[in-house]
């Protein structure tokens, strides 16, 4: 509807921004188009639609349920200083949760492992990898080698990082390789004379050559690390009582993302959190009200630089920041 103008004036400023939003985002054209059009740099109509949009003249309405996730990957990516934040919407029912999140990483994945930037990969283990692999679609990288990047449990299982990184294997018709270790020693003195065995340095020496790897992690309540890894004779209660808040990779944090003063993190038989940093791209996966703890001191630390997780999260993750 037409509006009748109050002043005997036109302010051509605000004109101009009007005729370069319509054309752009109602016209549907190009910014180019519109700058040879109006008879102005593209530089000049880049800055007018934003412009447009900080006064209000301009404004954006996505209609999805994936909206909000959308608006939360955006503000988890600068309050968190990650390079990137991928939310899916969260279920009404919260055993949900897991399976969405792993959608989202398997989706994720498919796109990721299609570059041929990337060649090597790693995989630690968990029900959300697990999940993830069940999202793919088969690819066909034969120059791609997935790699195992954490020690094994003895109970066999669909979340044991063997059996995932075969299954991943398996999906790009790429190469594989174990870490072939437990994921703890049975003290921090035979955890030194592991870390010392030629066949451990080359597979940790590969692991660090990764160009991405993906990380689940879990609390200290009912996780798979608590009911599967956790070496006899440690009480989860005793690293709660410690601080601790949940595990990545077997090395147990507190809140403000230190690892807590148990000697079992001196037993974990792998990469430490800090060679993890160096690597380009860790990709952490997981979601839950729960969870909120370890991922956020998982994001402290500094070493995420992806996070995959559901909007219910997310918003709890802001909160903290």
């Amino acid at each position: 509807m037409s509006r009748y103008i109050k002043l005997d004036q036109i302010d051509t400023e605000e004109q101009l921004l009007v005729r370069l939003a319509w054309a752009c985002e109602v016209e549907g054209m190009t910014q180019s188009d519109a700058a040879e059009r109006f008879g102005v740099t593209r530089l000049r109509v880049n800055k007018a639609l934003s412009e447009a949009k900080r006064r209000g003249i301009l404004r954006v309405s996505v209609d999805s349920i994936f909206a909000a996730a959308a608006q939360l990957e955006w503000e988890l990516e600068r309050e968190c200083r990650l390079t990137r934040a991928i939310v899916v919407p969260s279920p009404q029912d919260s055993t949900s949760i897991t399976p969405l999140v792993a959608a989202g990483l398997g989706a994720h994945l498919s796109d990721l492992l299609q570059t041929s930037d990337v060649t090597k990969f790693g995989m630690s283990w968990g029900n959300t990898l697990n999940l993830a692999t069940r999202h793919m679609q088969p690819l066909d990288r034969p120059d791609l080698e997935i790699v195992s990047i954490m020690g094994g449990v003895t109970r066999g299982s669909d979340v044991n990082g063997y059996e995932i990184t075969t299954r991943l294997a398996d999906l790009c018709n790429a190469e594989h390789s174990f870490f072939t270790a437990p994921l703890f020693a049975g003290s921090p003195e035979s955890q030194e004379l592991f870390m010392q065995q030629g066949v451990i340095r080359e597979m940790l020496e590969k692991i660090r050559l990764c160009d991405a790897i993906a990380l689940a992690t879990g609390d200290l309540q009912s996780s798979l690390l608590v009911r599967d890894a956790l070496p006899d004779g440690i009480d989860p209660a005793e690293l709660i009582a410690l601080g601790g808040v949940g595990d990545i990779t077997g090395h147990i944090l507190n809140e403000e993302g230190d690892l807590v003063d148990h000697p079992v993190n001196r037993c974990v038989i792998g990469l430490s959190l800090d060679e993890m940093a160096s690597i380009k791209n860790v990709i952490l996966a997981a979601g839950g009200q729960h969870k909120v703890p370890v991922i956020a001191a998982a994001i402290k630390r500094g070493f995420v630089d992806t996070l995959v997780t559901d909007e219910n999260t997310a918003k709890a993750l802001l909160q903290r920041a």
